[in-house]
């Protein structure tokens, strides 16, 4: 082993991996080059130790990659202080919402999870605390978990991508190829640009309307039969 003049073995030494400093690391590498970039090696690189140290803390690229995951789940805050059932959800969501805006590539990595992991099921323990102690019972809590599905997590897979802002030539290309048979598509294309009438779709917006809709449903159903 090579030995500095201040008696420091290296590099290596001197990163003290851990489980969770090769997650941060990872996480980090992950949100500036995207999910692709992942890899041991790559990994390794960026923590300045060989390639083989990692598998001591992971054990392999797939528990990397849930570890990863529950991380950044992790970082959702699960104290909220809203009056009520639907205050508190709804915070704890768009905080959610707040933490995959951070890192963009974790919904992508949320749906390849084939299990939960630590931190994912106390979140999730915290969505049905929330809603059994507001008087949602057993049945209804279950339904509400598929209503609201990926949303709870701060995210949710749109049919199509409308984020973009179509250009005019665009516009009046689809008017021309599509405004005979399809009208209605034509009529929203033409709403959502930026000289019609719903301006560019923005997606917090979007997400937050959409999730009000979800809790005002969610009340009637609170206040149906138990199992309904």
């Amino acid at each position: 082993m090579k030995i500095s003049a201040l008696g420091d073995p290296g590099p290596e030494r001197r990163t003290q991996l851990t489980r969770a400093r090769v997650m941060e690391a990872a996480i980090e590498l992950a949100d500036r080059d995207g999910l692709e970039s992942i890899s041991m090696r790559k990994l390794a690189q960026e923590l300045g130790v060989e390639a083989m140290s990692l598998y001591t803390h992971v054990r392999n690229k797939k528990d990397l990659l849930d570890g990863m995951t529950d991380a950044v789940l992790g970082q959702i805050p699960t104290g909220v202080d809203g009056a009520g059932w639907k205050a508190s959800l709804r915070q704890l969501v768009l905080a959610a919402r707040g933490v995959m805006l951070r890192h963009p590539w974790a919904p992508g990595a949320v749906q390849q999870q084939s299990a939960p992991g630590p931190a994912a099921l106390t979140y999730v323990d915290t969505v049905l605390g929330i809603l059994r102690e507001g008087g949602f019972s057993v049945a209804q809590t279950h339904h509400a978990l598929h209503l609201l599905g990926s949303r709870l997590l701060g995210f949710t897979q749109d049919v199509f991508d409308d984020s973009g802002d179509l250009a005019p030539e665009a516009v009046a290309g689809l008017v021309r190829q599509l405004g005979a048979s399809h009208p209605y598509v034509v009529e929203m294309a033409v709403a959502v640009t930026h000289e019609g009438a719903l301006g560019g779709c923005d997606d917090g917006a979007e997400f937050a309307f959409t999730l009000d809709f979800i809790l005002d449903g969610l009340s009637r159903l609170q206040g149906g039969p138990a199992g309904s």
